[in-house]
């Protein structure tokens, strides 16, 4: 079957859809997964008017892609300020980050889902001179639909893993036509490069946008106090994590020598914290303290409970030890490593880290990360390394040397982009 029948397939089976994705939407909303006051730009209707002038639309699928863009998203604030930028994102999660983070004048915007009608009304609304994806999700009707309008592509820091290869080299011809309608691919490794190359991508080059981002930001004042309630304890991070690897970390926790340090409690997803806080109690494994309600640390406090968002730069600053999340289970592919490794935290990580699987396997090559298979190697990995601090300090060396070597280098992404910005006498026609 031709690339433009399966791709014409495709458009009719998802415009079909189209009601039953609205029904859908609804449904999520309902059980908080979507933000019920902006469903419409799920489905292409916008809640804000178009600037004049030149666009440039950048999206990012959640949270890791919004915080891996954001160096990108302020150099072209920065370096362009002509320029009108729209990022939009898939998850309130990451909604919610972008609006703390985001440069003074951006325009926020949930992505339109994939169907034909919600993707040609978001184009046909925002018109954007330049389009980002960062990472991946290649969706065919908003891509084409981009292409239609007349804007530039560009798929940056693009990460293609085995399975997901696999999958497209079913409809190879279609991943081909795909990717030919970007104007700059940069993959963020060489396996991701050589994929995309397969199937059919041109002129793929690199560039990491992750290992682009300076060190996550903190409150000051914030820090000061959680130095001061916790004290000399010691901390123990479980970092972003998911449902069903709590166990796993409080159990390896648990496990150390009393007087255990204090555990704090990241989860990926906030609303968890509730939830984290029954599980502690059931446990029986001591008091525990949350954040989103502020209450204090104090000396009998045993698990804080960390379920606020854009805070890890304060948290990974605290922590002697890292255990990632996302990483200790299959099917999510692990977190990005280099933020606390830029912040001197020593890292522990299981072994389910396909996201991020070059950066994960160097790091463990260089000595500045330990992957452990299960929670009782966890538990031993977690031992050893608190009470070795030797140890411990030259892991947290290596992991900064990697992150000082591997550093990206912005001014070469962006010489890269710029034959593709919108120029300066681009200005649009306005809403």
């Amino acid at each position: 079957m031709t690339a433009t029948v399966m791709l014409g397939l495709y458009r009719a089976l998802t415009g079909l859809a189209q009601p039953l994705i609205r029904q859908h939407l609804s449904n999520r909303a309902k059980r908080g997964k979507e933000d019920p006051d902006r469903l419409g730009e799920r489905l292409g209707v916008p809640s804000l008017d178009r600037p004049a002038g030149a666009l440039v639309w950048i999206h990012a699928v959640s949270v890791g892609e919004s915080l891996s863009g954001l160096p990108l998203i302020e150099a072209l604030h920065s370096r362009r300020p002509d320029l009108t930028l729209l990022v939009t994102c898939g998850t309130r999660t990451a909604a919610a980050l972008l609006a703390q983070r985001l440069p003074k004048g951006a325009i926020h915007q949930y992505a339109p889902v994939d169907t034909p009608g919600a993707a040609e009304a978001f184009m046909a609304h925002w018109r954007p001179d330049l389009a980002i994806w960062l990472e991946g999700e290649l969706w065919p009707n908003t891509i084409f639909a981009a292409k239609a309008s007349g804007a530039r592509l560009a798929l940056l820091s693009a990460r293609m893993t085995e399975a997901s290869a696999k999958g497209w080299n079913r409809f190879s011809r279609s991943a081909c036509a795909l990717l030919g309608q970007f104007d700059l691919i940069l993959a963020q490794d060489s396996d991701s490069q050589a994929r995309l190359t397969a199937l059919g991508a041109p002129d793929v080059g690199l560039a990491n946008l992750k290992t682009l981002a300076q060190p996550l930001a903190y409150n000051a004042s914030a820090l000061e106090t959680l130095h001061n309630q916790i004290g000399d304890r010691g901390v123990v991070l479980g970092a972003s994590t998911h449902a069903g690897e709590d166990e796993i970390i409080l159990a390896a926790w648990h496990g150390l020598a009393k007087p255990r340090p204090l555990l704090i409690l990241a989860p990926r997803h906030p609303e968890r914290g509730l939830g984290l806080e029954a599980l502690v109690q059931t446990l029986a494994l001591g008091e525990t303290a949350r954040r989103a309600m502020g209450q204090t640390i104090t000396a009998s406090t045993a698990v804080y409970i960390a379920d606020t968002l854009g805070e890890m730069g304060l948290f990974y600053r605290l922590a002697r030890v890292t255990i990632m999340g996302g990483s200790l289970l299959p099917g999510i592919g692990g977190h990005n490593p280099l933020e606390p490794a830029r912040l001197g935290s020593v890292i522990i990580s299981g072994n389910q880290v396909f996201n991020f699987s070059k950066v994960y396997a160097d790091m463990v090559a260089t000595g500045g990360l330990e992957l452990v298979a299960c929670e009782a190697e966890l538990m031993k990995a977690l031992n050893l390394i608190w009470h070795d601090q030797t140890r411990a300090k030259a892991m947290a060396a290596a992991a900064l040397d990697y992150c000082a070597r591997e550093a990206g280098d912005l001014d070469r992404l962006w010489a890269s982009l710029v034959p593709i910005l919108p120029t300066l006498s681009n200005k649009g026609d306005g809403a």
